[in-house]
């Protein structure tokens, strides 16, 4: 297989960064994107044995308490981007 030539050209960049050979960088790309994928395959395995009804259950038995002040999001935050259509 081929490497396309914007994919060399950036993991070249990436290993000059990191002062490591291309090969060395391909292999620690791969490694990383395999682990990635082991990680959602992980979630979506957990997510399909999940009892969401035990969960809810579990969450209605919680107490109704206010949050601690480190807890609560910034309210009236103006942001300074675009709405988007």
């Amino acid at each position: 297989m081929q490497v396309p030539d914007h994919i060399y050209d950036q993991a070249k960049a990436a290993a000059e960064e990191d002062n490591v050979s291309i090969n060395q960088m391909l292999v620690s790309f791969i490694a990383e994107g395999r682990g990635h994928r082991r990680g959602l395959r992980t979630m979506r395995e957990r997510a399909a044995r999940a009892n969401v009804e035990a969960a809810l259950a579990i969450l209605d038995r919680a107490p109704d308490v206010a949050s601690d002040v480190v807890d609560k999001h910034p309210e009236n935050t103006k942001s300074t981007r675009s709405p988007t259509k």
